[in-house]
């Protein structure tokens, strides 16, 4: 699975799951600074990406933006 793949994947969840414009999700996009989320919108993104991708993501892991948890998903993939 290719970066983009992974990045219009997570953009989609994102979109899904909290309603947001997907014009304003780009890999450096914030998750509270640009998008403005709570701790319960990113565990909601999260858990979605864990049951598409079938991975455990550690949220101590310091992802602050959507390239960050792109990444985090493809390192998760070649494991």
């Amino acid at each position: 699975m290719t970066k983009e793949e992974v990045f219009n994947k997570v953009k989609d969840i994102i979109v899904d799951q909290l309603d947001v414009d997907a014009d304003k999700i780009k890999e450096d996009t914030n998750f509270k600074n640009d998008l403005y989320l709570d701790s319960l919108d990113i565990f909601e993104v999260v858990d979605k990406i864990e049951d598409t991708y079938d991975i455990e993501i550690e949220t101590d892991e310091g992802m602050e933006t959507v390239g960050g948890l792109v990444d985090y998903v493809l390192k998760q993939q070649t494991k």
